[in-house]
């Protein structure tokens, strides 16, 4: 039997996976290094605060999240957000201080904050002398 090629929905099946959905659904995350800090922005959108959860276990962040579907009878004429819970986790490096990481949620942006390990931090090491240790001649 012959399959009949359609051009569009293999464009759609494309787009789908590539671009609207480039690290899973709904956890969509910019990551940057601003100083002494690292902030990770990850978009959730329409997730009731309460239901964000961070947890670390040794160096890997976990963060879950549920975005709840719409309840009642509806007909639905287009439904492209998805909803359920998502997880996404982070593996943080030892330049990381993990005891102190601060998260903050506004406008459907989960924003945490992540300051570099004081051993991590570039810094000036100094040099000093001996003054006995000279190479003093002593004329006779």
């Amino acid at each position: 039997m012959a399959r009949r090629n359609d051009p569009f929905q293999d464009l759609e099946r494309l787009f789908n996976m590539n671009i609207s959905r480039p690290t899973g659904p709904g956890m969509p995350m910019d990551l940057v290094r601003t100083g002494e800090e690292y902030l990770a922005e990850i978009d959730l959108p329409g997730v009731d605060p309460e239901t964000i959860d961070i947890d670390i276990d040794d160096r890997t962040l976990t963060i879950r999240a549920e975005r709840k579907p719409r309840e009642g009878d509806l007909e639905w004429l287009t439904k492209e957000r998805p909803t359920g819970t998502f997880a996404r986790q982070l593996t943080l490096g030892p330049g990381v201080a993990v005891d102190k990481i601060n998260a903050n949620y506004e406008s459907g942006v989960l924003t945490l904050t992540f300051p570099v390990a004081d051993e991590a931090k570039p810094r000036k090491i100094s040099v000093t002398t001996n003054p006995s240790d000279s190479n003093t001649i002593d004329a006779a």
